[in-house]
């Protein structure tokens, strides 16, 4: 019986991350697709990933998590039943300008916003 509870919770688990990368996909603006070709895996794996049906390894994980441009703990922020870390103005303001980012189509627009961005940075 104890197996059995285990495996449920394994299952559990792989289904809570894979909502937190579909999660943090959605937040940045990517597609399934998008994030598939920067992990190096096919459309459908991704999906699987998502929907907890495949089990994300520790590699991939990290992999996904640099894609993504989180920390690998933030897959695993609330599992079991956790209080979730809430997200600060400033990360929320950072992930709303990525998100909006990605959506821009033009490269050019892209390159003079990066600019800005970079030139604001390095502003004393």
């Amino acid at each position: 019986m104890s197996d059995i509870v285990n495996k449920k919770r394994a299952d559990d688990v792989d289904r809570f991350v894979g909502e937190k990368i579909r999660e943090r996909r959605i937040m940045l603006g990517l597609t399934q697709q998008e994030l598939a070709k920067g992990i190096g895996v096919t459309y459908q794996q991704a999906h699987k990933y998502e929907q907890g049906v495949n089990r994300v390894s520790a590699g991939r994980l990290f992999e996904i998590a640099r894609m993504l441009n989180t920390p690998v703990e933030f897959f695993f922020d609330g599992v079991g039943g956790e209080t979730q870390r809430e997200t600060n103005p400033r990360e929320r303001m950072g992930l709303e300008l990525s998100r909006h980012f990605s959506m821009i189509r033009n490269e050019k627009y892209q390159e003079a916003i990066s600019s800005l961005a970079r030139a604001l940075a390095d502003e004393k």
